[in-house]
C-alpha cells in the first residue's frame, strides 16, 4: 500500500524547525506532498514574506539534497486543494499547527471522507530554549539554526532576494549567522551608471553596519562594454574596521530595445514592463530571470557577486 505523506506552511525562511517537520514526512512517505502558502495568504497574517518563489525553491533545494522527490503545490487556505489532499493518508504537523490539522481532518469526514491521520512534530527549540521561528531568523534575532551567538552581518538592503542570497553565502562559509536586513540608501540615481555602481554599492554597506561585523552592499548597474549595455552587480563588503572588498556577478548584455530605452532614460525595471508588460524586476526573479527564460534567477547572480567580494576575506 502507498502511503501518501503531506506537510504544509509558509516557510518563511527555512529553518530548522521547518527541515525537522521536512524531515518527519520524507521518513513516512511513499509519496510526499508539501503545500506552501502563497504569497496573497501569507501576506494576510504576516508582517513580511519572502516571494513564494523563493520559498518554493529553498524547499526544492532542500528536498533534493536528501535525494527526494516531493509534489509540491501552492495553497490559498488550511485545507488546501480538494484535489490533492483528498488522497492524503497522513498529514505531518507541528504541535503548534495541531489544531489546524484536526480542522482539516474533520472537514474530510463531514465531506464523507476517510479520517485524516496526524503526526505530529515536537517544536524546535533556539538557544534560549523558546521554539524557533521565522520572524526572528529574519529580524536577525537569531540564525536560521536558533543560535544567538554567531557572526552577525548586516544587508544593505530591504530586498528579500538580496538578504537570502547573502544568507545562503554566509551560511556556506561561517555556518551560522545572524543576518540583518537594513533599507541603507545608495545615495546613487535609481539607475546606476558605471562607477555609480560601485558608490552604490560601498555606500549601502557602509550605511548598513552600525555594530555588526560585517556589512554589504549590493547594487546592479549598466556599463557601456564592447557596444553593448552589460548588467554587472557589484558587491562591497565593510566590517568594523573599515576594510572594504569587492566582488561582482556575472555581466551580461541586455538586448537592444532594453538598452536603447535604459539610454534614453528609464530604469531597466521601466524598460522591462514597457517591453515586456510585466513586473520581472524589483522582487521578482529579476530581469536575468526572464531574459534567461529561468535558467538563473536574480538570487544566484546576486551570490556570484557576494561570493567575489568574500574571496579576498577567506
Amino acid at each position: 500500500m502507498v502511503t501518501k505523506v503531506a506537510v504544509a506552511g509558509t516557510f518563511n525562511v527555512l529553518h530548522e524547525g521547518h527541515k525537522a517537520l521536512l524531515d518527519r514526512a520524507i521518513w513516512m512517505a511513499d509519496e510526499l506532498y508539501i503545500g506552501i502558502t502563497s504569497d496573497e495568504m501569507a501576506s494576510s497574517h504576516r508582517k513580511e514574506v519572502i516571494p513564494y518563489y523563493l520559498r518554493r525553491k529553498a524547499i526544492e533545494d532542500y528536498i533534493i539534497s536528501k535525494g527526494e522527490i516531493a509534489t509540491i503545490f501552492p495553497i490559498d487556505d488550511i485545507y488546501g486543494p480538494p484535489g490533492i489532499m483528498d488522497d492524503i493518508d497522513i498529514l505531518v504537523v507541528s504541535e503548534e499547527t495541531a489544531e489546524n490539522g484536526k480542522l482539516v481532518s474533520r472537514m474530510r469526514e463531514k465531506r464523507g471522507l476517510k479520517p485524516l491521520k496526524l503526526d505530529v512534530v515536537s517544536l524546535y527549540r533556539n538557544c534560549d530554549g523558546e521554539k524557533l521561528n521565522a520572524t526572528d531568523v529574519m529580524n536577525g534575532s537569531m540564525s536560521r539554526d536558533g543560535q544567538r551567538d554567531v557572526i552577525r552581518v548586516a544587508v544593505g538592503s530591504s530586498n528579500r532576494v538580496k538578504v537570502e542570497a547573502v544568507r545562503e553565502v554566509m551560511e556556506t562559509i561561517y555556518g551560522s549567522v545572524r543576518i540583518y536586513s537594513v533599507d541603507a540608501k545608495s545615495g546613487v540615481p535609481d539607475q546606476p551608471f558605471e562607477d555609480e555602481t560601485h558608490r552604490g554599492a560601498v555606500n549601502r554597506a557602509k550605511e548598513a553596519l552600525g555594530d555588526r561585523d560585517l556589512s554589504v552592499g549590493i547594487e546592479a548597474g549598466v556599463f557601456e562594454m564592447y557596444g553593448e549595455l552589460m548588467d554587472i552587480q557589484h558587491c562591497a563588503i565593510i566590517d568594523q574596521n573599515g576594510k572594504v572588498t569587492i566582488g561582482m556577478g556575472s555581466g551580461f548584455a541586455y538586448p537592444k530595445e532594453i538598452a536603447d530605452l535604459v539610454r534614453g532614460g528609464l530604469t531597466v525595471g521601466q524598460a522591462v514592463d514597457k517591453l515586456y508588460d510585466k513586473n520581472a524586476t524589483g522582487h521578482s526573479e529579476g530581469a536575468i530571470g526572464l531574459l534567461s527564460k529561468g535558467i538563473m534567477d536574480r538570487k544566484e547572480l546576486t551570490k556570484q557577486s557576494v561570493l567575489a567580494a568574500m574571496i579576498p576575506r577567506l
